[in-house]
């Protein structure tokens, strides 16, 4: 249910001189309405007799202090856990999103919620409204449902208007929640990197956003729920009532039909023969799902920071830090979007320079959904690279002889990066939403799990040092100082002097946009 790149601020150029005129016009005519009636709510209690409960909470008492990790590197196996956890809830959903397509998973998934609700499971759905244009008929009919409640957050006032919301009020609107949580039963949930949508599940044809989900249980949970409420609650989160005239609402049985015909998708068949056939729930409730137990801590921005009022000290980016800690021997970074400040690049360059290993995956031009955020990233190369970081780039593709989609933790045959890891002196790593870029940084709000796990830790060090050498090119500088990039390909080492699998045109416009002082908004 939804529609906008990914990640980023949605652009909305066509007919700007249009739209300005119309912004004159239309004066000061776009403020948001009143929340309305608006009932705080919070995670539910007592749900240790739930299904997930009685499992789960005999399970962590064995580890005490500890959360259970599990990670979803595939993208049907994620979708498929999502379902499945939908299907288990006794008692309650809480599902935070930036995205949520109206494609093939995102109307199974929809469907999904419904159904528990039709149980008697208290649903709640929050989504960023940056990524909800069309969806309102949608929406509003979910929120008829008496167990299913939408709140929209930071919403556009202008609802079919929104090119015209963000001229009049850029400021807020371009500000986004780029949470994504998915939490049942206060027992267990799924943090980490996707929205809800085709490409975030590998369900696309031509491309395949390589991305990464934990699933967490234990006491790092109920740190989700609180976060979740926190926002739920907040100012910002405005019920879709406020906004939408109930009028407007779908039949009560459009998604349900819809999603029958989803049903019928060939494409369609290979998600749900990954709900039947994955034993994640059963293998969980049973005890026997294999979970990584470890120290797992909730990092997360304050909702108050899309409206400017959370103090720089406060944000994600430096709690992250200070968990983390000050990498000694291998810092492994791995972000979509690398679009580091001045002091950001500084920082990274001095933990290479003190003697510390330091890896960078990002996506290469060829491969990247944002081509302003590799112009935002790409004068950064030669400083990380004279500091003695390795640079990565994912290649969009690799072996002609390879499926069209890959099942590995980083990389298909046709792929864009889209996962957000980094791992610390092969001790502790993070998953979760937020890039290494100044929207993540200074404007969208973000989070994740910082998990204190050799293991998990070992495991992305392994994947740098075995995987990418033949899936991503390695950026170098020569001795004369310029960049070339080098491809390894069946046994063969090639050097590409210029962006590998680009024209000129995209390379000319992409070193035009690097000249735009826009690294900010990216």
């Amino acid at each position: 249910m939804g529609a906008a790149p990914h990640g980023r601020a949605a652009p909305f150029c066509r007919g700007a001189a249009a739209l300005v005129i119309v912004a004159f016009a239309a004066g000061g005519c776009t403020g948001l309405p009143p929340p309305g009636p608006r009932t705080a709510s919070m995670a539910l209690d007592g749900t240790e007799t739930t299904r997930l409960g009685q499992a789960i909470v005999p399970l962590a008492a064995t580890h005490p202090g500890l959360s259970g990790i599990h990670a979803l590197p595939d993208g049907r196996d994620a979708f498929a856990a999502r379902v499945l956890l939908a299907g288990y809830a006794e008692r309650s959903l809480d599902v935070q999103y930036y995205i949520w397509r109206n494609d093939l998973t995102g109307t199974l998934l929809a469907d999904a919620l419904r159904n528990a609700a039709s149980r008697g499971v208290r649903v709640r759905l929050l989504l960023d409204d940056n990524n909800t244009a069309g969806l309102d008929p949608a929406l509003a009919a979910l929120d008829r449902d008496p167990n299913i409640e939408v709140r929209l957050f930071n919403p556009f006032s202008m609802r079919g208007w929104r090119g015209l919301g963000f001229l009049l009020d850029f400021s807020r609107l371009n500000r986004r929640m780029h949470n994504k949580s998915f939490t049942a039963d206060n027992q267990a949930t799924i943090v980490g990197g996707r929205n809800v949508g085709d490409e975030y599940f590998g369900a696309t044809g031509d491309m395949l956003f390589v991305d990464l989900d934990v699933l967490a249980v234990g006491p790092v949970v109920r740190d989700v729920s609180q976060d979740f409420d926190r926002y739920w609650n907040s100012a910002s989160a405005y019920p879709i009532t406020a906004l939408v005239d109930p009028a407007v609402a779908e039949r009560p049985d459009a998604l349900a039909k819809r999603a029958d015909g989803a049903r019928e998708h060939p494409e369609a068949q290979r998600y749900l023969d990954t709900i039947r056939t994955l034993p994640f729930v059963e293998q969980l409730v049973q005890g026997r799902l294999p979970l990584e137990w470890s120290a797992t801590r909730l990092v997360s921005d304050d909702p108050a920071k899309v409206l400017g009022k959370a103090p720089p000290q406060k944000r994600m980016a430096v709690h992250l830090r200070k968990q983390l800690g000050e990498p000694k021997l291998q810092l492994d970074l791995v972000s979509p979007y690398l679009v580091p400040s001045k002091e950001a690049a500084q920082a990274i360059g001095d933990i290479a320079r003190g003697g510390a290993q330091v890896r960078v995956l990002t996506n290469s031009l060829e491969a990247t959904d944002v081509a302003a955020v590799h112009a935002g990233y790409a004068k950064w190369r030669r400083e990380l690279l004279s500091a003695g970081v390795t640079l990565f780039e994912l290649r969009r593709s690799w072996g002609s002889g390879l499926p069209a989609q890959g099942r590995g933790r980083f990389g298909s045959s046709a792929s864009s990066l889209h996962a957000k890891t980094f791992g610390v002196d092969g001790r502790s790593v993070f998953v979760g939403s937020f890039n290494l870029d100044r929207r993540s940084i200074d404007l969208n709000t973000e989070m994740g799990l910082v998990i204190d796990s050799p293991q998990l830790a070992g495991q992305l060090s392994q994947t740098l040092e075995e995987s990418m050498p033949e899936r991503a090119y390695e950026v170098r500088l020569d001795e004369d100082g310029k960049l070339h990039w080098i491809e390894r390909t069946g046994g063969k080492v090639l050097r590409h002097d210029q962006e590998p699998g680009t024209t000129i045109w995209k390379r000319a416009g992409v070193h035009l946009l690097s000249f735009l002082p826009i690294d900010w908004l990216l």
